[in-house]
Order: structure tokens, then sequence, then C-alpha cells
């Protein structure tokens, strides 16, 4: 038995996935009104909570032997939007797990938390793996890093690679940044190997392209997908922070929690988002398969 959070969301889904197709009972946190989202084909089992509410906790990781935290905050403004669920909502869940003597932890972090100091999102992604890390005596644990992430069902996105498809390429940072890409079906491979491995600490992963991608390498794999010409249209610096400042302002005005923010900005203008595979090859029994020439290919090809 494995408790997995973030079912209902784009990664979690095919970790879910994957983890049943390795053979595991997969028992997932249903936050109320997501029940909807989660796979309709696959055998899970639900149990209902938060991960703010500790007390959820106990019953959903009893019985287990892992548990794979995907569950994250990615839309917010404040330090505060993100630490809840980011920081001590990790905390929460490894405290449940270290009681009820659960033997290993996965956490999907992000490539961010390598640069705490861009944005609140950044920052509480490293503050979870920190709490997680004090948990260190209580059981194995084992933090996975992985760049952007892409693949059927994923909304964030895929409005970017349709664009490729039809020619354009917005660039929303330098000519010169160079990024690492993962396909998703290899992160939930990755998340299948943590977990039957021993291994601990925290690792960077992504598809093996050598130094990352850089958008001129981006724009020749668009344009053969498309078997015709591809053009970068890059987005000025100053522009994308007026629309982000405005989107900010209307998010303030709404309620809700945006994604395009100052501080997002400062993640997407960053110049080196790129992950070296070598140290996590090395303990778990996992290699990248799917570059982006392919996962462009078949995440068109697939019907959202």
């Amino acid at each position: 038995m494995i408790a997995l959070t973030g079912a209902s969301g784009f990664i979690g889904r095919w970790i879910a996935r994957h983890l049943v197709a390795a053979g595991w009972r997969v028992r997932v946190l249903v936050r109320p009104g997501s029940e909807s989202r989660l796979p309709a084909d696959l055998p899970l089992l639900r149990h209902r909570g938060t991960l703010t509410v500790p007390e959820d906790l106990a019953a959903f990781v009893a019985g287990t032997q892992a548990v794979v935290h995907c569950a994250g905050q990615v839309r917010g403004i404040t330090p505060a939007d993100f630490e809840a669920v980011n920081v001590a909502g990790t905390r929460h869940l490894a405290a449940a797990a270290a009681k009820a003597q659960v033997n290993r932890f996965v956490l999907i972090s992000s490539l961010a938390a390598r640069e705490p100091h861009l944005s609140p999102y950044a920052a509480s992604k490293r503050a979870g793996e920190e709490a997680l890390s004090a948990f260190g005596q209580a059981f194995s644990s084992l933090a996975l890093r992985p760049p952007a992430v892409y693949g059927p069902g994923d909304r964030e996105m895929r409005p970017l690679l349709k664009a490729m498809a039809r020619g354009w390429i917005p660039v929303l940072s330098d000519l010169s940044a160079r990024f690492s890409l993962l396909y998703v079906e290899d992160l939930a491979r990755a998340v299948t190997a943590a977990v039957r491995s021993d291994a601990e600490g925290v690792f960077e992963l992504d598809d093996g392209h050598p130094q990352g991608y850089g958008w001129h390498e981006v724009r020749t794999i668009a344009a053969a997908y498309r078997q015709g010409k591809a053009r970068l249209l890059p987005v000025p610096e100053a522009l994308l922070r007026t629309l982000a400042g405005i989107n900010l302002g209307l998010a303030r005005l709404s309620g809700r929690l945006p994604m395009l923010t100052p501080a997002k900005v400062n993640e997407l203008r960053h110049l080196d988002w790129v992950c070296d595979n070598t140290r996590i090859c090395q303990v778990l029994d996992w290699r990248p398969q799917v570059d982006f020439a392919t996962g462009l290919v078949r995440t068109l090809a697939s019907p959202v």
C-alpha cells in the first residue's frame, strides 16, 4: 500500500497510473471538490482530507509502506499563499508518516528550489525539502527536482506547444537561456523507481539532453515537427513584467490566486534551468526515454 497526494493533478495522475501498473495498491488524498479529476479507470482507494489539517493525515498514511507527496501549491502572491501546502503541509504529512512508521517518503519538489531567492514559490519548495529532511531518522526519504514537465493532460504548457506547432515560439526569457525539460511519463517512472530504492537526498532529473535546450534548438525541433518554418518571438522583459503586474492587480481584485506574477517572471527570466542526471542515474534504476522531439509529437497527438 502506498499513500499518494496530488493524484487529481496532471503529474499526480500519471504517477498514480505507473504505481498501479507496478503492483502497488494506491490510497489517494482527496480534497473536497477534486474527486472528479481523479483517474476514473484506476482502482484508487480514496481518503478525504487536506494537507493543512494534520488530523486528516493519520488515517491516510496508516498501514502504508511508502508515501509519495506530489501535491503542491503553484499559484499565489505572498509567501503565505505557498507555505500552507508546500511547507506546513509537507511537515504535517511527514510527521504523520513518522508516527505511522512508514518506511519510505518520496517528495516531488521542483527545480525552482535550487534558486529560492527568485520567488515565494521557489522559496517554499526549498523549505518543503528542508521540512522533510528534519525527519531523516524516522524513514528514508528522497526529493526529486524536475524541470518543466509536459505531456498528455498538461494544461499549463500545452498552449505553448500548440503555438510551436503553428510555427510561432514565444520566448519568455533571454535568447541565451538554457533549460531542461522532462516528459511526464519519465518522471512517473522515476518516482516508481525512487519508491523501490533506499537512496536518500535531493536529486535533479531531466530528459537527458546534454546541457538542456536553447531556444534555437527548440525552433529546430518545432520546424521538424511541422515540416515548415518556425519563428522565435521574443517577448520583451518590460512587456512581460507589465502583464504580470496587471494580472497581479486583477487577481487581488477578484480574490483568485494568479500564476503569472512579477515573482514568476523572475523564474521565467532565469538563464540557467539545466539539470544533470548523473547523480540520480547512479542511485536509481532509471533512465529517461523520451526527448523533446518525441514528447512534442506524443503530447500534441493526445486529445487533451
